[in-house]
């Protein structure tokens, strides 16, 4: 045999039973089989066995396993980031002539999607007010399949009842979908709160470098993860070894990054009360935030409420001054998402959000990273005399 084949079909092979404290990096699209009967009798549906690397590897199987764990569901499949995870959902259980229902403070893309995609393909969509149960039960009408449920808000960080909402859901008959990115199953489970099926990014706090792009759908129902599983597979969804690796890496300490970042960011929070600049800081853990006594309901009296948190600028401040004031800081770097080591900032615009705005000053979303604190609100208070 020719030195270039024995290259590629070595003879040797490795002994089995190594153990490390990470799983191995599985990174394939072709599979190979054994014969001809396991060929043809091997099912992608279930973990039995592999078939093609999209429909998942010893990586991609253990991270699926892991993330259920977190969720406290029973099954997941993984897709290529949060919103490939909301698309997953809608496109699994909606057809022409359905309609789905989006809280108004909802993920921005989630809405888009709602506003393009899915109403191309016949699908209708409504607003709800998150904040009053009643509202939705009112809004569920014959064609509703689908709910979907965000706490807190996003960017506002209204925090709603989310038991109730789930409540009104299984009243009517309609399914409803959490996206627990905020929480990631550590300050709150989602099916405790009364979903049937949690999504998340991954993208945040599981991999917590800001480095990887996913997102997850778990579910406690085998009906339902059958039908996420077919169309995550009819859409070719698929994830690298080396993405997967990086989240299962970012598992070992999500419990430690979570906690850390949720005190860094009530601190910061406190602070900024004091400051005159500041006519609200929106953060579910503080009385006055919209929704304090729902969080607080949820997730306890000492509960946790992650590293995120908005303020509203007096109005005396406007759009170019609040722009300053960002462009001003040092530490805190300008960039969507968050839950990563580096503490990032987003002015939004409000009006163009929400169908009815509830503050009139400019709004700054605060993503708390790993800093030390200290030096966080230093950079603030410097900032500040940008305004």
């Amino acid at each position: 045999m020719k030195r270039s084949t024995e290259l590629i079909h070595p003879a040797y092979e490795p002994p089995g039973g190594f153990a490390s404290p990470q799983p191995g990096v599985y990174k394939a699209s072709t599979v190979i089989f054994p014969n001809v009967a396991a060929l043809r009798s091997r099912d992608w549906r279930n973990k039995a066995g592999y078939t093609y690397g999209l429909h998942g590897t010893p990586t991609t199987f253990i991270l699926e396993e892991r993330i259920a764990a977190l969720e406290g569901g029973t099954q997941c499949v993984l897709v290529p980031s949060g919103l490939a995870a909301i698309a997953n959902v809608s496109l699994s259980l909606l057809a022409a002539g359905d309609e789905v229902l989006l809280p108004d403070n909802v993920y921005g893309p989630s809405k888009a999607l709602a506003e393009n995609e899915l109403r191309q393909w016949g699908i209708s969509h409504a607003l709800y007010d998150p904040m009053v149960p009643d509202d939705l039960r009112s809004r569920i009408g014959p064609k509703t399949k689908l709910v979907w449920l965000e706490a807190p808000g996003s960017v506002t960080m209204e925090f709603p009842p989310l038991r109730e909402l789930a409540q009104a859901c299984r009243d009517k008959g309609v399914l409803s979908a959490l996206d627990n990115t905020w929480s990631a199953g550590i300050a709150f489970n989602g099916f405790d709160a009364g979903a049937d099926i949690v999504a998340q990014a991954l993208t945040k706090y599981p991999s917590g470098g800001g480095d990887v792009l996913m997102g997850s759908n778990v579910t406690r129902d085998a009906n339902l993860h059958e039908r996420l599983r077919l169309t995550h597979m009819r859409l070719g969804w698929g994830v690298g070894g080396n993405d997967a690796e990086a989240v299962l890496r970012g598992l070992s300490s999500i419990d430690l990054r979570y906690r850390a970042q949720d005190r860094a960011a009530r601190q910061l929070a406190a602070w900024m009360r004091q400051r005159e600049e500041i006519a609200h800081v929106l953060h579910p853990a503080f009385e006055g935030s919209p929704g304090h006594r729902n969080w607080k309901t949820l997730c306890g009296e000492d509960g946790l409420a992650a590293g995120l948190f908005s303020v509203v600028f007096d109005e005396r401040y406007g759009t170019q001054q609040v722009d300053a004031f960002c462009d001003a800081l040092k530490l805190f770097k300008l960039g969507y998402s968050w839950a990563g080591p580096i503490s990032l900032v987003v002015p939004y615009d409000l009006p163009s959000m929400r169908s009815v705005c509830p503050y009139k000053g400019t709004l700054v979303r605060f993503s708390l990273g790993l800093e030390a604190v200290e030096d966080l609100i230093a950079d603030i208070d410097q900032a500040l005399d940008a305004l």
